[in-house]
Order: C-alpha cells, then structure tokens, then sequence
C-alpha cells in the first residue's frame, strides 16, 4: 500500500468530528491565484492531521510564496492548545536585500496573519509563532544574482467555534499577501518578492 492510499484510509477511519472539519477545509474560498494541493501530513505531530500545500507562481512560473497549512486533531482535550484542534502554519518567500532588511518586516508579517484571521471572522485562541529573515548571497558564478532575504512565518493557534474553512481562506490570503499580490482589501500593503522585480 503506497503513503497516499494509507493516508486516505487513515482519514476514512478518523473520528467523525475530524472527518466533518474536513468537508469544512474543502469548502474554503481561496484567490484564483492560489495553488492548493492536499499532501500527506506529519505523522507523530497527533493522532489526526491533515496538510494543505500552497504555491503561488509568476507568468514564468517562479515561485513567489510557498506555504503548508496542517490540522491537527486529537480526541483527548489538549491542555496545551486549549483544545481539540491546533492549526500549524508555514509561509516562505523571497524579498530583496532592502526591504527585507527592515527591522519591522518581521513584525508586519506577524501582523498581516492577525489581520487575515479577523478578516476572515476565523475566531481563534492561543495563537503563537515566529518570524524569520535569512540572508541569501551569491558567490562564485552565482555572485551576480541579487542578495535576497527570505522572510519565514510559522505561527500555530487553536481555532474556535466550527467554521474551520474560514482559517484556510485566512491563511491562503496570506499566502497571497506574502507573495505581493494586490489586496482585495483596502488599506493593506502587499511585499515586492524579488521575483516580481525585473
């Protein structure tokens, strides 16, 4: 039996509260412009989990941001998450030096997760996480490619109520806002990945 078969075999067997997140997972609205493709899940993270891949792609089909959304379910109340349920999230993209350089980039970024998730009325509890600015430099015949900085956000919080596809909708606009795309909202200030810069 291959990974994919076992894991939907996994699935069918779950409880039926973590099989009905599930239909409310696939449900979610996301932008046209959002690749989502379900992927096999961490395994020793709880008993049920469920991941979502996301890319987002120029016209010549460089990455602009990447991410993972995984659900985790156990049937024992988790004191630690306050809950059932835990979402862990992961989005990455590239940024030039300059902008990447700035201090407060970590900060917005951290920011635009809030704002995405108030959006999206996904009520949530225990939310935490970190982000990350890593330096890129070419050297030898790399040396003329622009110093980038990747911006990482890995943040995790417990939804709250039964709306789950609110949190993925939530997420995959983050996903959006990491990759430069134009808000559909006012008042919010998308980034400028390296790759969109010619």
């Amino acid at each position: 039996m291959n990974p994919q078969q076992s894991h939907a075999q996994a699935l069918h067997a779950a409880p039926q509260t973590f099989r009905v997140a599930l239909d409310q997972l696939r449900q979610a609205v996301t932008r046209d412009e959002v690749e989502l493709t379900e992927v096999l899940a961490p395994a020793k993270l709880a008993p049920y989990a469920v991941a979502m891949a996301a890319e987002i792609t120029d016209g010549q089909g460089e990455a602009l941001a990447v991410g993972r959304f995984i659900l985790l379910y156990d049937d024992e109340y988790s004191d630690v998450w306050d809950g059932n349920f835990r979402i862990v999230t992961y989005i990455r993209t590239s940024l030039e030096a300059d902008l990447g350089d700035d201090p407060l980039v970590s900060e917005v970024a951290w920011t635009w997760m809030v704002e995405a998730l108030d959006e999206a009325d996904a009520t949530y509890r225990q939310p935490g996480g970190t982000a990350t600015r890593v330096l890129s430099k070419g050297f030898g015949m790399l040396d003329q490619r622009v110093e980038t900085i990747d911006l990482e956000l890995r943040a995790s919080w417990t939804p709250a109520g039964d709306n789950l596809d609110r949190h993925l909708t939530a997420w995959s606009a983050m996903v959006c806002t990491f990759a430069g795309l134009p808000p559909i909202s006012e008042g919010v200030v998308p980034l400028s990945p390296v790759q969109q810069r010619k």
